[in-house]
């Protein structure tokens, strides 16, 4: 293949860039745009240090891509972007997620690219009633920061594009064989510690949210730049496991792989929950617990996802399922807890 033919990614030293990187560099050469220049890369990878907040940061990392490799660019794969729990401030998601996308759309308007690919994510759309199923045509609303950045930049995307084919991927809530999933972990610990808490939920307990294994998520980036001639010129798909586990059914599974015994989960009132995450968030020299009280609003929430548009254009279907890999996740911790908590961020 053409030494030229590169592909781009930001973010490119996160678990699912780097993951990106290596399956797309067996057949190109991959850029990666991250904030700062890091330690490692692959045979196939250079790694530039980009700020995507910064125009002159931005215009220097583009300025080497047309100094090196000429204006052709097979794909750009825009995977980061502002996340948090804890900041729920809209500084860092405009400066970063809506505003970096802006400026990288524009510096590519001098290239001659195939394909934009954005990382967005099932969030963007309101919760659907339990029983019923999200499209990509269901109705979007941002109901807390993270997601509405995620709307602004689709409208970016759509505004900034010019003539560049782009792809958005509403992406279910990831995880991997280790767990690496914030939302999980936290409720594996929250059993496996026998937490008091573990036995209540502020919302509907039949409600849930789709998830998606980390390989899943790579095959379905690569399929896209693979048949990027193919797919239409702007392209948005959900993505997820066709069967979501409800708040309920994973407190079962996680319960009964932790302990043999299934815990029942009791709904408590949403002013109860809130006061306790508020206390719990304000005791003296405590680490700071994953449940927010802004989070209790949303307990009510429900993702359930039809990826029927995923698996007629990009010939997709999840390999992986939730329900399974639960089970690698509760033996890796029961064999070494302390590399699980290490892995996963917990205290």
């Amino acid at each position: 293949m053409d030494e030229k033919s590169i592909v781009i990614i930001t973010g490119s030293a996160g678990r699912i860039g780097s993951a990106v990187a290596a399956r797309l560099g067996v057949d190109h050469k991959i850029v990666g745009f991250e904030l700062l220049k890091a330690i490692y890369a692959s045979k196939n990878e250079e790694l530039v240090p980009v700020d995507v907040s910064s125009d002159e940061s931005v215009a220097q990392a583009f300025l080497h891509i047309k100094n090196f490799y000429g204006k052709k660019i097979t794909a750009v794969i825009h995977l980061a972007a502002y996340y948090s729990f804890s900041d729920q401030r809209y500084d860092n998601y405009k400066k970063i997620t809506v505003e970096g996308t802006r400026r990288l759309l524009e510096a590519l308007q001098d290239f001659d690219v195939e394909q934009f690919l954005f990382s967005s994510t099932m969030l963007v759309h309101k919760s659907c009633p339990i029983g019923t199923k999200i499209t990509e045509k269901s109705p979007v609303v941002g109901s807390w920061a993270y997601p509405q950045s995620k709307i602004e930049t689709e409208a970016v995307i759509h505004k900034y594009r010019g003539k560049i084919p782009t792809v958005i991927l509403r992406i279910s809530g990831v995880y991997d064989d280790k767990c690496h999933s914030i939302p999980i972990s936290n409720q594996i610990q929250r059993i496996y510690e026998k937490k008091l808490e573990r036995f209540f939920f502020p919302g509907n307990i039949n409600a849930g949210a789709s998830f998606m294994h980390m390989d899943d998520v790579v095959d379905a980036i690569v399929k896209c730049v693979d048949l990027r001639n193919e797919l239409p010129k702007e392209t948005v798909l959900l993505l997820g496991e066709e069967k979501m586990l409800s708040t309920d059914q994973l407190q079962r599974k996680i319960s009964k792989l932790l302990t043999g015994k299934e815990m029942r989960t009791y709904r408590i009132p949403k002013f109860v929950a809130w006061i306790g995450a508020w206390f719990l968030c304000h005791i003296p020299f405590m680490p700071k617990p994953f449940i927010r009280p802004w989070m209790i609003r949303l307990a009510d929430d429900n993702y359930d996802l039809d990826i029927t548009k995923a698996k007629k254009l990009l010939s997709f279907k999840p390999k992986h399922s939730i329900e399974e890999s639960l089970e690698i996740m509760i033996k890796d911790l029961k064999k070494d807890p302390k590399a699980w908590y290490k892995i996963n961020g917990l205290k």
